[in-house]
C-alpha cells in the first residue's frame, strides 16, 4: 500500500497576463493522483470540493476525446465545465481545452503535470488563457476557495487508494 500523510495548500500564482498556475503538493505517488484525477468515479468524488453535488462526469481520456463535468452548486444553479484532450502522457501529463458553459467565449488550455517529488507529487495546473480579461474573471470568480477544498479531498480520495 502506498503511504499518504499530511494536507497541504495549493499556491495560486499568475506568470503571465494570460495564464494562472496552481500547484499543491500531494505526499502519494504521482500514479495514485492520476488516477483519481482522471477517473470518473473518483473525481465525481472530490471536484465539486464544498460548494455543491457532482452530478455528472464523463471521461473519454484519449487524444482527441472529450470530458465534461456537471454540479449542482449550493447556491441553487447548474455549474459545468467541458473540454477536448489534447495531449496524454498517462502519469505525466494532460493537456486539454477547459470551457467554463457559463462564459464560453472565455475557452482555455490546462496542462496539468504531475511530477515525482521524493515519493510525493506535485501536481502543477497551468491555465493558459485567450486574453488578460478572461485570465482576471477566472481569478475574481472565487475560484480558489473551491479549488482549495476540491484538492483537500482530491488528497482524501488519494489517501482512501493508498
Amino acid at each position: 500500500m502506498d503511504h499518504v500523510t499530511s494536507s497541504r495548500s495549493a499556491v495560486v500564482t499568475l506568470p503571465s497576463d494570460t495564464q494562472v498556475l496552481i500547484t499543491r503538493e500531494f505526499d502519494a505517488p504521482k500514479h495514485l493522483v492520476f488516477e483519481a484525477w482522471t477517473t470518473p468515479e473518483l473525481i465525481s468524488r472530490w471536484w465539486a470540493g464544498d460548494h455543491g453535488v457532482v452530478t455528472s462526469v464523463q471521461v473519454d481520456l484519449k487524444v482527441g476525446g472529450a470530458w465534461r463535468y456537471v454540479m449542482d452548486a449550493n447556491a441553487g444553479f447548474e455549474v459545468a465545465f467541458h473540454g477536448e484532450y489534447r495531449e496524454i502522457v498517462p502519469g505525466e501529463r494532460i493537456v486539454s481545452t477547459e470551457v467554463f458553459e457559463g462564459m464560453p467565449e472565455a475557452a482555455a488550455v490546462s496542462t496539468v503535470t504531475f511530477d515525482d517529488l521524493q515519493g510525493g507529487t506535485l501536481l502543477s495546473i497551468l491555465v493558459d488563457h485567450s486574453s488578460r480579461e478572461h485570465r482576471d474573471a477566472h481569478v475574481n470568480s472565487g475560484m480558489e476557495d473551491g479549488l482549495q477544498e476540491a484538492l483537500d479531498d482530491l488528497e482524501e480520495v488519494v489517501r482512501e487508494l493508498a
